[in-house]
């Protein structure tokens, strides 16, 4: 595994890459780090491709701006060009997980020229709505607790994270796993709650994510915090002003999606499956994989099975 700096104007960027060959570059999601991705680096090194992994801006040994106006999609998606021109010799295939998953399609959206194909973890594409998501949830969980409503407001949920890294990693990771009751994470709460209220703190935590593999996650958290992470989800009012062009549009390159059956960001939406058709909007869809028993976190707690998916994938372009 070689590391590299890249720079995107003012922004540095931690970057893991591994192999040779077309280039794959993985974008993770909310609360994670390159390493979300070891399984997948070390698995398509292998089979002849160059692999790069990078630290998301806010996140590990990236560039942690303060303002919200800096995690906005477009500037996110300008990182991960930076990264394909950086470390690549042409177009790059993207996988991206969680908040990564909305990168890497608006990557491909805005940047078509430097995408060959695009898999979506856990997320979706969804075209631009007529108002922010941020704005709909308040609709959807008007008198109740819903997470990226209460990380809004900066410095709380900054102040409760920061409190006890471990503990909150722990329980978020387990909360969303497919090892906790099924859709924990929206389990109703009233609107003052705190996001840790109610979760489990898992002891032992399950197999997937050994303790060495927690303690590189909580060292990174330890010395960068969450203001960056938590911003991502602050910027959202302002991608629905800035991406006004990209109202109607699809993905057009190769595409396809890849998450776990019990991932609670399927029953966001009250009584819609959001995985019942992924490739809606897709004009090259490839088609989507629904790993049984798993939850979130898909690339980490079924390595085996989603890198096999990827694979079909890149394999089928």
């Amino acid at each position: 595994m070689d590391f590299f700096t890249v720079r995107n104007g003012a922004t540095e960027l931690n970057v893991a890459v591994s192999g040779s060959g077309p280039l794959i570059v993985c974008v993770h999601g909310f609360p994670e780090l390159w390493y979300s991705w070891r399984h997948q680096m070390t698995y398509f090194a292998a089979r002849g491709f160059r692999v790069a992994a990078l630290d998301a801006r806010g996140y590990g040994r990236s560039s942690k701006p303060q303002e919200v106006s800096a995690y906005t999609l477009r500037q996110l998606a300008s990182d991960v060009v930076a990264v394909i021109d950086h470390v690549g010799d042409g177009p790059a295939i993207l996988f991206g997980h969680d908040w990564g998953a909305p990168i890497v399609w608006h990557t491909a959206l805005l940047h078509p020229d430097k995408i060959s194909a695009v898999a979506g973890l856990s997320v979706p594409f969804r075209p631009r709505g007529p108002a922010p998501f941020i704005e709909l949830a308040r609709s959807l969980y008007k008198g109740r607790f819903f997470y990226q409503i209460y990380f809004q407001q900066e410095g709380v949920a900054e102040a409760e994270l920061e409190a006890d890294i471990a503990g909150t990693l722990r329980k978020v990771y387990f909360a969303l796993s497919g090892q906790a009751p099924h859709n924990q994470w929206l389990e109703p709460k009233p609107p003052e709650a705190r996001l840790l209220d109610g979760l489990v703190d898992p002891q032992p935590f399950p197999a997937w994510m050994s303790e060495s593999d927690l303690a590189v996650y909580v060292d990174a958290f330890k010395a960068g915090g969450f203001r960056g992470p938590l911003n991502r989800y602050r910027a959202q009012t302002i991608d629905f002003a800035d991406l006004a062009e990209l109202s109607g549009r699809g993905i057009t390159q190769p595409s396809a999606f890849v998450a776990g059956e019990r991932d609670p960001v399927r029953a966001f939406i009250p009584g819609m499956d959001l995985y019942a058709d992924p490739g809606i909007a897709c004009s090259d869809f490839r088609g989507s994989t629904i790993i049984p028993a798993i939850g979130h976190w898909v690339q980490q707690e079924a390595p085996q099975e989603t890198n096999a998916a990827l694979e079909a994938f890149v394999r089928g372009l």
